[in-house]
């Protein structure tokens, strides 16, 4: 077992693990989002989709930066 705790333990996989969980929510939430955006507005629902890709990408960096930063204080 040590071995597969030194895997998890890996700040590559953290990262990983991270970004999937992230990735999971974000991805429901701008589904229901999209579904809303499309019935009920005449924005185009790929521009919103367009957008949305890009948001989550600055999104996904602003709260990497802010996990790097809580776990240098420790």
């Amino acid at each position: 077992m040590p071995k597969l705790s030194n895997i998890i333990d890996h700040p590559v996989m953290k990262s990983f693990i991270f970004f999937s969980i992230f990735r999971a929510f974000y991805g429901v939430g701008i589904l229901v989002v999209t579904y809303f955006v499309d019935r009920e507005t005449t924005i185009p629902w790929w521009l919103f989709l367009l957008f949305s890709m890009v948001f989550s990408r600055i999104l996904f960096r602003l709260i990497k930066q802010r996990r790097g930063d809580l776990n240098t204080d420790s």
